[in-house]
């Protein structure tokens, strides 16, 4: 598999002195889902942060397919869809110019938009809602409008942070399904989640990172060698990284 994401010696954070995170080493590849775990406060989001290009390494690399977000913006973010836990959105537009204004920043034709757009929709149970403001829809539609707008691009790269926060359960399966058929793609996935069960089924590596270090990372199988748990769900390893007992 061809990587997309590389993530080379990093350490960065909100000042020099202590930084949030240190020395990261990982890879997103072509066509695998990869959970990025860890306690609140252990470096998820700081480390999206970088990735996206909001925040300046103090030392290391980040790279999609080997361009940086510093040397060639422009191509670095046309590569990646991004879905925040917090849904981000203009109150004067609605969820169709929403659509349609994602759709003319990338470059994607009027037909083509609606193509890809009505099936989403359908989906995601918001067919009725194409004409309304975001700003009366609940969290969980709101979700739905940032996931329909990440999934229209269809971009090499997808970073998600906490996706199924506020989601229904149709939201939810509907999502997962899209992560599947992305990947199948050959859409590389970058996924920050607490439910550990739900990575479990459905991602193939997974990123443990702790107090700003990664103390994990590799397939289920991977992790249960390292541990030592030949038969330990996701949930025990992870608990066993984070109390220390693996050295």
């Amino acid at each position: 598999m061809k990587p997309i994401l590389k993530i080379d010696g990093v350490t960065g954070g909100y000042g020099t002195t202590k930084p949030t995170i240190r020395d990261l080493h990982f890879t997103v590849h072509e066509g695998e889902i990869v959970a990025l775990i860890g306690l609140n406060g252990a470096g998820k989001s700081t480390t999206i942060k970088h990735i996206l290009g909001l925040m300046k390494p103090i030392q290391g690399r980040i790279t999609i397919y080997d361009q940086s977000v510093f040397e060639a913006p422009d191509i670095y973010r046309s590569n990646y869809a991004y879905i925040p836990e917090t849904p981000i959105y203009y109150k004067e537009l609605t969820l169709w110019e929403h659509l349609e204004l994602t759709a003319m920043v990338y470059g994607i034709s009027k037909e083509e938009m609606v193509k890809r757009v009505t099936p989403l929709l359908s989906r995601f149970n918001m067919e009725k809602k194409e004409r309304l403001f975001p700003e009366h829809f609940s969290k969980g539609m709101r979700q739905k409008m940032m996931i329909m707008m990440a999934f229209l691009i269809q971009p090499a790269l997808y970073i998600i942070d906490e996706p199924l926060m506020g989601l229904d359960p149709l939201g939810i399966r509907s999502l997962l399904s899209l992560l599947k058929e992305e990947r199948d793609r050959g859409a590389g996935i970058l996924m920050s989640t607490h439910i550990l069960s739900t990575a479990e089924r459905y991602c193939d590596r997974f990123i443990i990172i702790h107090e700003g270090e990664i103390v994990g990372q590799g397939s289920l199988e991977e992790l249960r060698k390292a541990a030592n748990l030949s038969t330990a769900s996701l949930d025990e390893i992870y608990l066993n990284y984070i109390e220390g007992s693996v050295t």
